[in-house]
């Protein structure tokens, strides 16, 4: 009877057993279940989104706001095309604060045409370690891009630095010949031929540029170009080409303004430095220029144009094996000012015609004669030394605006010991044509002393009102 009465309770046992491990089944497969639901969603190494669409990634960073082009694709071999991988390295940095664009050292790479361009964020850098090469053959040069090779525009606080070389590889260039050939053969359909070759570095309305410590080699026309801008700093840049390449002007200023270019040296095959019209407070300081045809204003007014530079100072500067020293250069015809304007301390070494002022400036064989001209005035020349091998002194001012209070102190040029021809009296004697100033010794030679007119001679200030009249062309 007793195992009768304790039946339904030993069911009752167990049948709860039953339940519970039934319950216990039930929420473990429950568990594995969410788990496999929400798997997907932490995948942190997926490069797929949850729609099977690729995710986007972030610019590739070598470390924080710094933008190597080897991680944009950039293959650094010489050869291929790593132009894309500029630009997305530039686009990259140009979005973050103190953003660096990263040019590796021991690689060469090959880079076509490109402009940079911003705005951009404040404090952008280009560190330039390795070596960008341009195009070999001019056909490859797309149209739009026919008058710079690398190109920076708009943009504000930027740094161009490194031990690296921009090598523009303007050797087939140069040859007028074949650079004629090469652009009808590219624009057969095109009457007009486009008479200007790239330039390797151009910045274009920009601000606050500085560009340092690289090399700039073989470009095809000008070197390193600043148009409408304003802030330049320029130190220790090493700029070389041929003596016999056309053309290739150093460094080239048109309508910029607050320069300062300093501690560097310039070989080319044309102006070391060439200051253009709209340029002002331009400071040029210990750098050594040649071979080339040495430190140039202009040239100006051409066509008719009108002309304004002033405020600019060279001084602390060696020039050696040049076509001039320190110049003046302007077509008849022009208008406009060239004012206050200071070269001091410069040594010049075997250099043809050390001082010049020339207001009849014609880069073909005859121009036609005009009386209007751009005017000069308050040029000073003080303390320049050495060797000349054509004349120590050319001012050749025009018939109807006269150079006006050009001063001569202490300037003792030389014939070069190295040149038999300067045997004649015409040869070592300074020229001044219709220019008005006043000499200070030591003056080497001699006839630098009565080479400029006196301020005091009749017709002197009267010719005042024409320089005042150009004045009113140029708000400088």
């Amino acid at each position: 009877m007793k195992i009768i009465k304790s039946s339904p309770l030993l069911a009752m046992l167990i049948g709860f057993i039953i339940i519970a491990a039934a319950i216990s089944t039930i929420s473990v497969e429950g568990r594995k279940h969410h788990v496999k639901r929400i798997k997907p969603k932490h995948r942190r190494h997926s490069r797929d989104t949850p729609t099977g669409s690729p995710a986007p990634t972030p610019y590739p960073s070598t470390h924080d706001g710094v933008f190597d082009i080897l991680s944009f694709g950039a293959k650094g071999d010489g050869i291929s095309d790593d132009s894309k991988a500029l630009i997305g390295a530039w686009k990259a940095a140009c979005k973050v604060v103190g953003g660096k664009v990263e040019i590796p050292a021991g690689k060469e790479f090959m880079v076509k045409a490109v402009t940079l361009q911003g705005p951009c964020k404040e404090e952008t850098v280009v560190q330039i370690e390795g070596t960008l090469v341009a195009p070999t053959k001019t056909g490859s040069w797309p149209k739009s891009s026919l008058f710079q090779w690398l190109n920076f525009k708009w943009v504000s606080h930027v740094t161009i630095q490194g031990s690296g070389t921009l090598d523009a590889r303007g050797y087939n260039w140069w040859n007028l010949d074949n650079y004629q050939t090469q652009v009808r053969f590219y624009f057969p359909k095109n009457k007009y031929i486009p008479p200007m070759k790239p330039t390797a570095l151009r910045f274009y309305s920009s601000g606050n540029v500085t560009v340092r410590d690289i090399s700039i080699v073989n470009s095809p026309l000008c070197h390193l170009k600043f148009d409408d801008s304003d802030g330049v700093k320029i130190n220790n840049i090493t700029i070389s080409s041929p003596q016999n390449s056309p053309n290739t002007d150093g460094i080239h200023l048109q309508n910029t303004r607050n320069v300062e270019i300093q501690h560097s040296n310039i070989a080319c095959g044309d102006d070391c430095v060439s200051i253009q019209t709209g340029s002002s407070n331009v400071h040029i300081h210990h750098i050594s220029c040649g071979p080339g045809h040495g430190i140039s204003i202009g040239s100006l007014g051409k066509d008719e144009t009108v002309a304004c530079v002033s405020d600019i100072i060279v001084e602390d500067v060696s020039i050696q094996n040049t076509l001039a020293g320190v110049r003046i250069k302007t077509w008849q015809g022009g208008l406009g000012v060239v004012k206050n304007l200071t070269f001091s301390n410069i040594q010049v070494t075997d250099v043809q015609v050390p001082i010049v002022i020339d207001q009849y400036y014609c880069d073909k064989s005859k121009c036609k004669n005009q009386t209007s001209a751009v005017s000069i005035s308050d040029v000073k020349y003080n303390n320049i030394v050495g060797s000349f091998t054509a004349q120590p002194v050319r001012i050749a001012c025009s018939n109807n605006v006269p150079c006006m209070d050009v001063d001569l102190m202490d300037i003792r040029l030389r014939p070069s010991g190295g040149i038999r021809g300067l045997q004649t009296h015409q040869q070592q004697h300074a020229l001044c044509w219709n220019s008005y100033g006043k000499t200070q010794g030591p003056l080497v030679p001699s006839s630098i002393g009565y080479c400029l007119k006196k301020s005091n001679i009749d017709g002197y200030y009267p010719k005042r009102f024409i320089a005042s009249s150009h004045e009113k062309l140029c708000p400088l």
